[in-house]
């Protein structure tokens, strides 16, 4: 992850720009922006984007592009939804551009596989899950929250190593063999904790998560 400019052509940074700006203009048109008109939830989500910018500099890595770090996107899903989520983790990634931790021509990429993927992986598998499984607070949590963090860890592990082996300088053997081991890890790590955040919030505080519902997880079981 934190894919540079540099190993990729510029056509595919030109077409990651189209695809992020069409993608990041619906989501700020159709985001629930008025629910921070609420102080409360507008400083949770401003404290969570520095929080995440902060986890996002505690990454490891052993080449450029082959580097790990925990993701957040699940988590920022489940708080917001999807299209808040997208913009917030962008702004997130703005951030570390401002630090010099990434380039800036390099930013489509970079938001779209550690930003769009994961929260819209997890966007969709939340759906199906409310239409499809019993709605139950453990569902909701270790499926929605640890499975699907760790899904999109996989996926965008998975993508970017894609991308690294098609376009970049990088062979399938060192992939797999400098890579790939480590992404058990990382999933596990994001699944927990995405999961340990979600079952405190949801005990603690149900309005920080707008996909969760007291009526619908707790109410009659």
């Amino acid at each position: 992850m934190n894919l540079s400019y540099t190993l990729f052509p510029a056509w595919l940074h030109w077409l990651a720009t189209a695809g992020f700006t069409l993608l990041f203009i619906y989501a700020v048109r159709h985001g629930a922006w008025r629910r921070f008109g609420d102080k409360e939830l507008l400083h949770v989500l401003l404290g969570s984007c520095v929080l995440l910018l902060l986890i996002w500099n505690l990454k490891a890595g052993i080449k450029p592009g082959l580097t790990f770090h925990l993701l957040g996107g699940t988590l920022f899903m489940l708080m917001y939804g999807w299209e808040v989520a997208f913009v917030a983790i962008s702004l997130v990634l703005a951030g570390n551009i401002i630090n010099g931790l990434i380039s800036w021509q390099s930013f489509a990429i970079n938001a779209l596989v550690m930003g769009a993927l994961p929260v819209l992986v997890t966007h969709a598998v939340y759906r199906l899950a409310v239409w499809y499984l019993p709605h139950h607070f453990f569902v909701y949590i270790l499926f929605n929250a640890f499975f699907c963090a760790g899904l999109g860890m996989a996926l965008t592990v998975s993508t970017a190593s894609l991308l690294l082996v098609g376009f970049g300088p990088y062979s399938v053997g060192t992939v797999m063999r400098d890579y790939l081991p480590y992404v058990p890890l990382m999933m596990f790590g994001e699944g927990f904790m995405t999961g340990m955040l979600v079952t405190g919030m949801a005990l603690m505080k149900p309005h920080w998560l707008v996909t969760y519902d007291d009526r619908r997880y707790i109410a009659g079981k």
